[in-house]
């Protein structure tokens, strides 16, 4: 069974954060840089964005776990660290730094910035932020160490589970930003995962990958793939379970417990999209295989039409049938079925591919809360997929409209 609990990315045992402001953002009252520590080494694993453009960390990061492990993960805000010219010398020293003030390798560091793209970094905040940063490392710290990592983000997003492995209580828990420049087929935003529980680099890996798959590549907020994405995830081995080195009982339980952490951060980040005011889910069933089924919730929730059609409460559900007609799936239109659902109950829309009387009224009423669900009946199979995203507001506009300035 898997149980919610509190700590977030501290609940495992052996894992701190903190969060603080050391200069790169002008706002003082803004965190921008933070750190996550493993008191011992730790399994570890990553995926990281599709962009050919990549930020300098992502490079310094997949050298530093090119062995399966890491000891600690630092992000900073503010500043993207992308297409600069010292940026992957800027990624080593902050490595550096870290590494010093807690004792450990350079190569056992992570490290993660977000921001805007093309701005120059200076070390100087960062070795000054360090020190006080690690000083300050805490079993309280998820919090401020979330905030750290925040851009246009306005709510702290995070979670925690406790699960056993091996007859061996084992938690994991996550922190993300994600706003803005969202798109599936990226690896994601900024995730850090942790766990107590004991696994291969190899398990983790495989974990890691198939799981964002199903989660994280099906979360789009504006169709924009950012240069900066990347998932990490640290296994410490501190509960005491056997570690898992193979498919098996265990590993799905493993699993199940990466699920529940990766569907509600993706939850999380599509609902507080850049302007938006709805969370949107769509989910279809009914297809002939899992990439038909995929490849239409992905086209449904990036509909830009679509997503303005709910930001206005409006039941306009051809719209969910011109996303479908042009995702590149192929699909019997003749055969499908949409229908509307919130905590306001449902409305049928559609069915066999024609229109059919609802009433518009209870339709408004759906569609005005703060969660909607989007039903895709394609009636052709036995495969289903789900894909997260959100309205597009006038406030979308305004937000990144002077993004930089």
């Amino acid at each position: 069974m898997i149980h919610l609990i509190e700590g977030g990315i501290c609940a495992a045992k052996g894992f701190t954060a903190n969060g603080v402001h050391c200069g790169i953002r002008k706002n003082k009252t803004k965190r921008d840089l933070s750190l996550i520590f493993s008191e011992v080494p730790a399994s570890a694993a990553a995926v990281y964005t599709t962009n050919l453009v990549k930020g300098a960390p992502i490079l310094v990061t997949k050298k530093h776990i090119s062995d399966g492990k890491a000891q600690a993960v630092i992000c900073n805000s503010g500043n993207a660290n992308t297409c600069n010219a010292n940026g992957v010398e800027i990624a080593e020293q902050t490595c550096d730094l870290a590494a010093k003030a807690l004792g450990i390798a350079a190569n056992d560091v992570v490290v993660a910035s977000t921001g805007v793209i093309g701005q120059t970094l200076s070390i100087e905040p960062i070795a000054a932020g360090i020190p006080p940063l690690a000083a300050g490392l805490s079993k309280d710290g998820t919090a401020v160490a979330a905030e750290g990592i925040m851009t246009t983000d306005t709510v702290i997003k995070q979670i925690a589970v406790e699960f056993t492995l091996d007859g061996k209580t084992c938690r994991m828990g996550g922190i993300a930003k994600g706003s803005g420049m969202i798109h599936p087929n990226m690896a994601t935003l900024l995730v850090f995962i942790t766990t107590d529980a004991a696994i291969s680099p190899a398990m983790l890996q495989k974990a890691l990958s198939s799981d964002v798959a199903d989660t994280f590549n099906m979360v789009s907020v504006d169709g924009d793939t950012s240069t900066n994405d990347m998932v990490t995830v640290l296994a410490n081995g501190l509960a005491g379970n056997s570690e898992i080195t193979d498919d098996g009982e265990d590993f799905a339980e493993f699993m199940k417990a990466l699920n529940t952490i990766t569907v509600h951060l993706c939850r999380c980040i599509a609902g507080d999209g850049e302007g938006a005011t709805k969370l949107l889910e769509c989910k279809v069933v009914g297809a002939k295989d899992i990439p038909t089924a995929k490849t239409v919730a992905k086209s449904v929730i990036c509909s830009s039409l679509l997503k303005t059609a709910m930001f206005g409460a409006d039941a306009n559900w051809g719209r969910v049938l011109c996303a479908i007609g042009y995702s590149g799936a192929s699909v019997d239109v003749d055969k499908v079925d949409v229908a509307f659902r919130s905590a306001a109950g449902t409305v049928e829309v559609c069915k066999s591919g024609a229109g059919i009387d609802f009433s518009e009224e209870q339709a408004k009423e759906i569609l005005l809360q703060k969660e909607i669900e989007i039903l895709i009946g394609l009636n052709s199979g036995e495969s289903c997929a789900t894909a997260w995203g959100c309205d597009l507001t006038y406030e979308y506009v305004k937000i990144n409209g002077d993004y930089r300035t």
